[in-house]
């Protein structure tokens, strides 16, 4: 029989490895955070959170959403929250992916506006289903281990 080893909890485990690595890891960690929040969102509130996060974007950011839409071809991209919401419900499966990318642009923005990432794991983990802090700790010891070994190792 196997027996898996565990002496913390996988939320405390991407808290400790995010105050491990680096800037640019901790970033990623954060990135997979808010993707994982996504995955995890029952689809009645996708609209919900899809609304707030377009609400909160700059021009460049909608112009950025609006190309995305673009390759989705779902008719003439116009770079406002209007179109953007609109669209919303008529992306299918990409609405999921439509949120992690309006949510990444927030959350790279909250970044360079000084929030720290200790904010984002704060609001984002707590949230997270048990199953779902177990991946993502794995993928952070895969970050902690590429930060630590360097990219190319």
């Amino acid at each position: 029989m196997k027996m898996p080893l565990c002496f913390i909890e996988p939320q405390n485990a991407i808290r400790v490895i995010a105050e491990s690595v680096g800037r640019e890891a901790r970033r990623q960690l954060v990135s997979e955070v808010v993707k994982a929040w996504v995955d995890d969102l029952p689809e009645q509130e996708l609209s919900h959170h899809y609304a707030r996060a377009v609400a909160n974007l700059g021009q460049e950011d909608l112009h950025l959403l609006a190309a995305w839409h673009a390759s989705l071809e779902v008719g003439h991209p116009v770079p406002n929250t209007e179109f953007l919401l609109g669209v919303f419900q008529s992306l299918g499966d990409n609405r999921r992916e439509a949120l992690r990318i309006a949510a990444g642009f927030n959350g790279e923005e909250a970044l360079e506006a000084g929030v720290s990432e200790d904010c984002a794991l704060d609001a984002v983990l707590p949230r997270l289903s048990r199953k779902r802090l177990s991946a993502l700790a794995n993928e952070c010891i895969q970050l902690y281990m590429w930060d630590r070994l360097g990219a190319d190792s």
